[in-house]
């Protein structure tokens, strides 16, 4: 049998296919968060703005998650951040460390061909009790 546990909450976005907001392993004490589009989770759609409000509400859905899994900013050890324009790096980095603050997780960045929806940026996560 499994320890594994899907984490799902409605003050995130539903996930938009065959997966889980994130998935629990009690006896690992490890949480690993799907990749989270700017979607606002109360419309479901797409939220407008710039790359730094898509960031902001990416990060917004993550802290959701984490919650909802009982955990917050300061368990996340990795992340990865999927860009499609690598030009939006630095204000990318400015709403990430604003949101972690001195907590500085692993990191990787990618830039990709493209995102669901027309993202720009799209961020997963893996946390730690």
């Amino acid at each position: 049998m499994t320890d594994l546990t899907a984490v799902d909450t409605t003050q995130a976005p539903k996930a938009i296919g065959p997966y889980s907001q994130a998935i629990r392993s009690k006896a690992a004490g490890m949480t690993f968060l799907s990749g989270q589009i700017a979607i606002d989770p109360s419309t479901g759609a797409m939220i407008g703005g710039d790359v730094a409000d898509e960031t902001r509400q990416v990060l917004a859905n993550l802290n959701a998650v984490l919650i909802a899994g009982g955990l917050a900013r300061w368990n996340v050890v990795k992340t990865t951040i999927y860009l499609v324009d690598m030009d939006d790096f630095g204000v990318i980095n400015e709403v990430y460390a604003e949101y972690f603050g001195d907590n500085r997780p692993a990191r990787a960045t990618v830039q990709v061909a493209g995102l669901p929806k027309g993202a720009r940026v799209e961020i997963d996560a893996i946390a730690v009790d």
